[in-house]
């Protein structure tokens, strides 16, 4: 028995010969950059709370992510990876600056 999607645009949800079907989703482009990673400090749309915001980075999606999780144990604080940007919450600036030039980038404060 195989289940689907009632629109014309369906796709295979769950099927009883093998369970749940994951579909593989295309890898997201690698972002080309200059070789900078940039700092900046960002309040807007976060009620005041700031967030250090880090760009620049030419990695995949998941080693975006592995290297959010090294800096977030860094600061000891939380943190995420989305859309190319890594997000540290507080002003973190100073910290991340040394640890980043620590594994051999070339970093440089952004923004006020």
């Amino acid at each position: 028995m195989v289940l689907r999607l009632k629109n014309t645009n369906s796709r295979l949800v769950y099927s009883t010969d093998q369970g749940r079907v994951n579909e593989k989703k295309p890898n997201a482009p690698i972002p080309e950059g200059d070789g900078i990673i940039r700092l900046r400090r960002e309040t807007k749309g976060r009620n005041g709370k700031g967030v250090t915001c880090i760009q620049g980075f030419e990695l995949n999606e998941k080693d975006l992510k592995l290297l959010a999780k090294k800096l977030k144990k860094v600061c000891g604080t939380g943190g995420t990876a989305k859309a190319g940007t890594i997000e540290i919450q507080g002003d973190q600036r100073e910290k991340l600056k040394t640890a980043l030039e620590g594994m051999g980038y070339q970093v440089k404060l952004a923004g006020g």
